[in-house]
């Protein structure tokens, strides 16, 4: 792992960041857009985490901080550079930058129907909390 690179998004970054979740993600979000991910930097300039590989983008992870907690959206890896690990080298810096804010736990958004993400997770030391489930409401239309 020793040639893979993580660091901080830029504004510069966004329409590759955009591009590679839709290669690369399972899903898509409400904020999966330019205006989404720049109000993100914005707000939190180091929450959207990069790896890089020879200067190509290889995975992502947003490990968003509110002050009280400490989220994880947007795990995302490359298909042809999965189980090398990279999934587990972003969460280390995601949890490094939540420990260093005075983050205590870690909460992923994960979906129930990803398999595959769900043996990532566990691998890395998390796991579903069975007693919550997420509420949502769209605010825009």
């Amino acid at each position: 792992m020793s040639d893979l690179r993580i660091r901080a998004a830029a504004e510069r970054d966004i329409d590759q960041v955009l591009a590679f979740w839709r290669e690369a993600a399972e899903g898509t979000s409400v904020s999966d857009d330019r205006d989404g991910v720049a109000r993100l930097l914005a707000r939190d300039p180091e929450a959207l985490l990069l790896a890089e590989r020879d200067g190509q983008l290889v995975g992502t992870v947003i490990a968003g901080w509110d002050g009280w907690r400490c989220s994880l959206y947007r795990l995302a890896v490359l298909p042809s550079q999965r189980r090398q690990g990279i999934s587990r080298a972003l969460l280390a810096a995601a949890e490094e930058r939540f420990a260093a804010l005075g983050g205590r736990r870690g909460d992923a958004m994960v979906l129930d129907e990803n398999e595959r993400a769900h043996r990532a997770w566990q691998a890395a030391g998390y796991a579903p909390q069975p007693q919550w489930s997420r509420w949502v409401k769209t605010l825009t239309s």
